[in-house]
């Protein structure tokens, strides 16, 4: 099933092109920031987060890191908007979908103050899937784990999340993240 990201991609409808370098693939956006429409543009590109196949996965994922970067004061009003992409995207199960899923969501936390507050209330809607692959570590006793270095390993990750979730979501967010992932323990009290 194709998605609608994918759909709108594949009819040119994102003013978007890949540009291919010696560094890597990027985006080039063919308008500026300050005058695209974050309650329509993010979403969409939230919702690519599903994507298995490149280069979508690739386009989405680098969309929403971009548009997070350069949202500044838009991307808390759309917040509510991301959940529903956000739950489609952990839902899907998928160990390197949930990873891509995991680094947007510390980049969301990250790019204002107060997201991590205005995430709380949905905490209900994204953290069960955490606490399914919380404890998916790789042990391979005294060998090297390559995906360390890429960000890969999900219950890193997750922790990662989860820390950052409970510093920026204010004095009700180690209940919540409690409730939902009963082996999580505080990092904020531990000071």
């Amino acid at each position: 099933m194709e998605s609608a990201f994918r759909k709108l991609y594949d009819r040119g409808e994102f003013p978007i092109s890949v540009v291919h370098d010696s560094n890597g693939n990027k985006l080039n956006w063919q308008v500026s920031f300050s005058t695209l429409d974050y309650h329509v543009v993010l979403p969409l590109f939230f919702t690519g987060l599903s994507e298995t196949v490149e280069p979508y996965a690739f386009i989405a994922r680098q969309g929403v890191h971009d548009l997070l970067s350069h949202g500044g004061d838009r991307v808390l009003q759309v917040v509510p908007q991301l959940i529903m992409p956000i739950k489609d995207a952990l839902n899907t199960r998928n160990p390197s979908v949930v990873c891509r899923t995991l680094k947007v969501l510390q980049h969301l936390v990250q790019c204002q103050s107060e997201i991590g507050l205005a995430l709380v209330p949905y905490y209900r809607q994204i953290l069960p899937v955490f606490d399914l692959f919380k404890s998916r570590n790789v042990n391979l006793g005294d060998g090297i784990y390559y995906a360390q270095q890429k960000r890969e390993n999900l219950g890193d990750l997750i922790q990662e999340t989860l820390e950052m979730f409970e510093k920026a979501g204010g004095e009700d967010a180690f209940i919540n993240i409690k409730y939902l992932v009963p082996t999580y323990e505080s990092v904020v009290a531990q000071k």
